[in-house]
């Protein structure tokens, strides 16, 4: 996965996935439901982090390939809905394989 620059995107992306879902599903409900806020501060900073580099990864995989502009703003945007990127996933398989063979 980590052999080509959509690759390593995936891999980003996975990382923010999973980093979004314990944000929203175990960080939040700690803080307002048990009342420990140092889990969103935590969990949140982590997730901050790896949406920086997911975005980075982006930019990189749009000049390295060349590939069209919606696709870029589709994995961006992927990245602010649960469970986005897991689907973004599957259609990056097939774009790898295009354009990186």
């Amino acid at each position: 996965m980590l052999k080509t620059s959509i690759g390593k995107l995936r891999f980003a992306g996975i990382c923010d996935g999973l980093s979004l879902l314990v944000l929203l599903f175990i960080a939040m409900p700690l803080k307002y439901g048990l009342g420990i806020p140092e889990a969103v501060r935590i969990v949140g900073t982590i997730h901050g982090g790896i949406f920086a580099a997911y975005i980075l990864c982006i930019l990189y995989v749009t000049l390295k390939v060349r590939w069209n502009l919606i696709w870029s703003v589709l994995a961006a945007a992927a990245a602010f809905v649960p469970f986005a990127n897991f689907f973004l996933d599957r259609k990056l398989v097939q774009l790898e394989q295009r354009y990186e063979p």
